[in-house]
Protein backbone atom coordinates (compact mmCIF):
# COMPACT_ATOMS: atom_id res chain seq x y z
CA UNK A 1 0.00 0.00 0.00
CA UNK A 2 1.25 3.93 -1.05
CA UNK A 3 -0.18 6.71 0.71
CA UNK A 4 1.46 9.71 0.39
CA UNK A 5 0.25 13.21 0.45
CA UNK A 6 -3.52 11.89 2.05
CA UNK A 7 -3.11 11.27 5.69
CA UNK A 8 -2.53 14.79 7.10
CA UNK A 9 -5.87 15.71 5.33
CA UNK A 10 -7.86 12.92 7.00
CA UNK A 11 -10.19 14.56 9.80
CA UNK A 12 -8.73 13.74 12.78
CA UNK A 13 -11.04 11.47 14.56
CA UNK A 14 -11.59 9.13 11.61
CA UNK A 15 -7.38 9.29 11.07
CA UNK A 16 -6.64 6.18 13.46
CA UNK A 17 -9.47 3.61 12.11
CA UNK A 18 -7.92 4.89 8.22
CA UNK A 19 -4.47 4.16 9.28
CA UNK A 20 -5.66 0.80 10.69
CA UNK A 21 -6.88 -0.15 7.51
CA UNK A 22 -4.29 0.23 5.62
CA UNK A 23 -2.06 -1.60 7.99
CA UNK A 24 -4.73 -4.36 7.66
CA UNK A 25 -4.74 -4.48 3.48
CA UNK A 26 -1.30 -4.07 3.43
CA UNK A 27 -0.05 -7.53 1.61
CA UNK A 28 3.84 -7.27 3.22
CA UNK A 29 4.26 -3.38 3.00
CA UNK A 30 2.99 0.15 3.70
CA UNK A 31 4.93 3.24 2.07
CA UNK A 32 3.65 6.41 3.92
CA UNK A 33 4.98 10.12 2.75
CA UNK A 34 3.41 12.98 5.22
CA UNK A 35 4.59 16.27 5.63
CA UNK A 36 7.03 16.19 8.87
CA UNK A 37 6.36 17.76 11.86
CA UNK A 38 4.32 21.23 10.17
CA UNK A 39 3.64 24.12 12.08
CA UNK A 40 0.26 24.19 11.07
CA UNK A 41 -0.49 27.58 12.09
CA UNK A 42 1.66 28.74 9.41
CA UNK A 43 -0.39 29.91 6.37
CA UNK A 44 -3.59 29.43 8.04
CA UNK A 45 -6.62 30.54 6.41
CA UNK A 46 -10.16 31.96 8.05
CA UNK A 47 -13.36 31.27 6.87
CA UNK A 48 -15.75 34.00 5.66
CA UNK A 49 -18.68 31.92 6.63
CA UNK A 50 -18.01 30.39 9.83
CA UNK A 51 -15.29 32.17 10.77
CA UNK A 52 -13.37 29.00 12.50
CA UNK A 53 -9.08 28.71 11.26
CA UNK A 54 -8.38 26.39 9.12
CA UNK A 55 -4.39 24.77 8.53
CA UNK A 56 -2.59 25.44 5.76
CA UNK A 57 -3.35 23.26 2.10
CA UNK A 58 -6.37 21.44 4.82
CA UNK A 59 -3.77 19.65 6.49
CA UNK A 60 -5.48 18.66 9.45
CA UNK A 61 -2.28 16.19 11.37
CA UNK A 62 0.92 16.75 12.21
CA UNK A 63 3.42 14.40 12.25
CA UNK A 64 7.02 12.68 13.29
CA UNK A 65 8.46 9.26 13.65
CA UNK A 66 6.69 8.37 17.58
CA UNK A 67 3.45 9.10 15.98
CA UNK A 68 3.67 7.25 12.78
CA UNK A 69 5.05 4.32 14.60
CA UNK A 70 2.06 4.20 17.00
CA UNK A 71 -0.29 4.75 14.28
CA UNK A 72 0.84 2.01 12.24
CA UNK A 73 1.37 -0.44 14.95
CA UNK A 74 1.82 -3.47 15.36
CA UNK A 75 4.09 -3.49 11.42
CA UNK A 76 7.46 -2.34 11.90
CA UNK A 77 9.75 0.08 10.65
CA UNK A 78 12.07 -0.99 7.50
CA UNK A 79 13.30 2.18 6.63
CA UNK A 80 13.12 5.95 7.16
CA UNK A 81 13.62 8.94 4.76
CA UNK A 82 13.35 12.43 4.75
CA UNK A 83 12.51 14.82 2.09
CA UNK A 84 13.41 18.39 1.28
CA UNK A 85 13.56 21.09 4.51
CA UNK A 86 12.61 23.96 5.48
CA UNK A 87 12.11 26.53 8.34
CA UNK A 88 8.75 27.20 8.54
CA UNK A 89 7.93 27.88 11.84
CA UNK A 90 6.03 30.87 13.30
CA UNK A 91 5.11 31.37 17.30
CA UNK A 92 2.32 32.06 19.74
CA UNK A 93 1.87 35.73 19.39
CA UNK A 94 2.44 36.17 15.75
CA UNK A 95 0.09 33.74 15.14
CA UNK A 96 -2.39 35.40 17.27
CA UNK A 97 -1.78 38.44 15.49
CA UNK A 98 -2.53 37.11 12.02
CA UNK A 99 -5.23 35.69 13.90
CA UNK A 100 -6.77 38.97 14.87
CA UNK A 101 -5.54 40.52 10.84
CA UNK A 102 -7.78 38.24 9.71
CA UNK A 103 -5.13 35.23 8.52
CA UNK A 104 -4.78 37.87 5.26
CA UNK A 105 -1.80 35.61 3.99
CA UNK A 106 -3.37 32.12 3.91
CA UNK A 107 -3.39 29.63 1.36
CA UNK A 108 -6.67 30.78 0.22
CA UNK A 109 -5.69 30.41 -3.77
CA UNK A 110 -5.75 26.52 -2.89
CA UNK A 111 -9.15 24.55 -3.57
CA UNK A 112 -9.76 23.14 -0.29
CA UNK A 113 -12.87 24.11 1.97
CA UNK A 114 -13.38 25.39 5.04
CA UNK A 115 -12.77 22.19 7.11
CA UNK A 116 -15.54 22.78 9.91
CA UNK A 117 -18.71 24.12 7.82
CA UNK A 118 -17.33 22.77 4.21
CA UNK A 119 -17.47 26.86 2.35
CA UNK A 120 -15.54 27.71 -0.39
CA UNK A 121 -12.28 29.69 1.26
CA UNK A 122 -12.02 33.18 -0.02
CA UNK A 123 -9.20 35.72 1.07
CA UNK A 124 -10.50 38.80 3.94
CA UNK A 125 -12.23 41.35 3.19
CA UNK A 126 -10.75 44.58 3.45
CA UNK A 127 -8.58 44.93 6.65
CA UNK A 128 -8.71 47.82 8.82
CA UNK A 129 -5.54 49.69 9.80
CA UNK A 130 -5.33 47.57 13.33
CA UNK A 131 -5.38 44.84 10.93
CA UNK A 132 -2.54 45.98 8.96
CA UNK A 133 -0.43 46.81 12.21
CA UNK A 134 -1.23 43.28 13.50
CA UNK A 135 0.29 42.08 10.34
CA UNK A 136 2.96 43.81 10.54
CA UNK A 137 3.92 42.67 13.99
CA UNK A 138 3.37 39.75 13.30
CA UNK A 139 5.57 39.52 10.07
CA UNK A 140 8.52 41.49 12.25
CA UNK A 141 8.16 38.98 15.51
CA UNK A 142 8.35 36.06 12.86
CA UNK A 143 11.93 37.78 10.74
CA UNK A 144 13.21 38.22 14.23
CA UNK A 145 12.97 34.56 15.28
CA UNK A 146 13.98 33.23 11.97
CA UNK A 147 17.62 32.67 13.47
CA UNK A 148 17.08 30.91 16.12
CA UNK A 149 14.67 28.30 13.48
CA UNK A 150 16.66 25.34 12.75
CA UNK A 151 16.02 23.86 9.82
CA UNK A 152 14.08 20.72 9.33
CA UNK A 153 12.73 18.11 7.12
CA UNK A 154 10.02 18.80 5.01
CA UNK A 155 8.29 15.45 4.66
CA UNK A 156 9.19 12.04 6.02
CA UNK A 157 8.35 8.54 4.02
CA UNK A 158 8.48 5.09 6.24
CA UNK A 159 8.19 2.15 4.54
CA UNK A 160 6.45 0.01 7.27
CA UNK A 161 6.40 -4.27 6.80
CA UNK A 162 4.30 -6.92 8.55
CA UNK A 163 6.09 -9.67 10.07
CA UNK A 164 6.27 -12.84 8.66
CA UNK A 165 3.68 -14.14 11.33
CA UNK A 166 1.53 -11.70 10.82
CA UNK A 167 1.67 -12.40 6.83
CA UNK A 168 1.02 -16.05 7.28
CA UNK A 169 -1.81 -15.57 9.33
CA UNK A 170 -3.14 -13.17 6.81
CA UNK A 171 -2.81 -15.93 4.09
CA UNK A 172 -4.70 -18.20 6.49
CA UNK A 173 -7.57 -16.04 6.91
Amino acid sequence: VVSTEVLEHIKPHLLESACREIARVARRFALIGVPYRQDTRVGRTKCRTCGERNPAWAHLNVFDERRLARLFRPLSIENTCYIGQNRERTNVLSAWLMDMAGNPYGTYHQDERCSHCGSRLLPPADRNLIQKLFTRAAFLLRRAQSPFVAVRPNWIHILFAKRCSQVSAARRA
